[in-house]
């Protein structure tokens, strides 16, 4: 098989896996551009904003700071609390991405929420590379937001971003690639014990601070139960 052949096999894997995302990042991507022409930024700014920086939530924020005093380090400090999450993310991406190559630097560069789910649950295609499945996957996903972004900041307000029940795309995204995973799952321990800390943490802490929380106490139990499985196992 040619190069050729192995990147064009593994992106037309890819593809379907994105295209529910297609339609939440394309209205997603378009409010945000529509907001930056708003603000009174020229449509190259949503463009390169969401080629470099490619973290939505982050994105909205520094189009807010933009328009304030210079401050730097408070942006730094928002932005890593914001996306704090992507440090578990990478975490649990370390296996996956080894033996990318050059890939692998955009592939951490372009990890998002979606994109992270949809590499760490797929069943990837024999025969189709991993590392061009993940790359596409990645590439497609971003592709998706800069091109509703930068339609966004052309367009502004001529666009109508009023869609009733669009706004639940994601949502349901994420419902059905945690179906997926369970089907897989030899036990169900590791995604009951994460549901209930979830919960657990969404009482304690309340809906802000819930995620990080939540997956900073997971791999503390989570280690501290595999470390006593390989205790028992030595014992043994």
């Amino acid at each position: 098989m040619t190069p050729h052949q192995v990147r064009w096999r593994a992106f037309k894997a890819a593809v379907p896996y994105t295209l529910p995302i297609l339609a939440g990042f394309a209205f997603l991507g378009l409010t945000y551009g529509i907001y930056m022409h708003q603000s009174g930024f020229n449509f190259i700014y949503p463009m390169l904003m969401s080629l470099t920086i490619f973290a939505g939530s982050a994105e909205f924020i520094v189009a807010n700071l933009l328009l304030q005093a210079f401050n730097p380090v408070g942006v730094f400090f928002i932005t890593l609390i914001i996306n704090s999450r992507h440090l578990f993310y990478g975490l649990s991406m370390l296996d996956r991405y080894r033996h990318t190559g050059w890939k692998k630097p955009y592939l951490i560069f372009g990890m998002c929420d979606e994109s992270f789910s949809i590499n760490y649950t797929a069943t990837i295609p024999d025969g189709v590379d991993r590392g061009w499945f993940m790359f596409f996957v990645t590439a497609l996903n971003q592709s998706y937001w800069v091109g509703g972004a930068t339609l966004g900041g052309l367009f502004g307000s001529t666009i109508p971003t009023h869609i009733k029940g669009l706004g639940f795309v994601m949502t349901a995204l994420f419902i059905v690639l945690c179906i997926n995973q369970l089907r897989h799952e030899s036990n169900h321990l590791s995604s009951k014990a994460g549901a209930i800390l979830a919960i657990v943490m969404l009482l304690i802490v309340g809906q802000t601070y819930f995620i990080p929380a939540t997956m900073i106490l997971v791999i503390l139990v989570f280690t501290i139960v595999y470390r006593q499985k390989e205790l028992t196992d030595d014992h043994h």
